[in-house]
């Protein structure tokens, strides 16, 4: 039953941000929201939390541009954000 939190933990890492700027604020609380009540729910050990808290630092400060705490000035929006036919959806 090691580390059976990350289950839990890493998908948060891979929920894509979404490509409307406007939404950002949204989705960047919803997923701030989950990682609290999860953390009070839950309490993952200590070397969950270490695991998952690295990754997601390796995340922001390279500024792939999934990371949901904000949005790095340098990342460009991908190139399907200029297509209608999947924004216009």
């Amino acid at each position: 039953v090691t580390m059976y939190c990350l289950q839990w933990l890493l998908p948060v890492l891979l929920i894509p941000k979404p490509l409307n700027p406007a939404l950002w604020f949204n989705h960047s609380m919803f997923m701030g929201f989950y990682l609290l009540s999860f953390l009070l729910e839950r309490k993952p050990c200590t070397i969950c939390a270490l695991v998952f808290l690295a990754a997601l630092f390796l995340i922001c400060y390279s500024c792939w541009g999934n990371c949901f705490l904000y949005h790095c000035q340098d990342a460009a929006l991908p190139d399907a954000a200029h297509d209608p036919a999947i924004v216009g959806t």
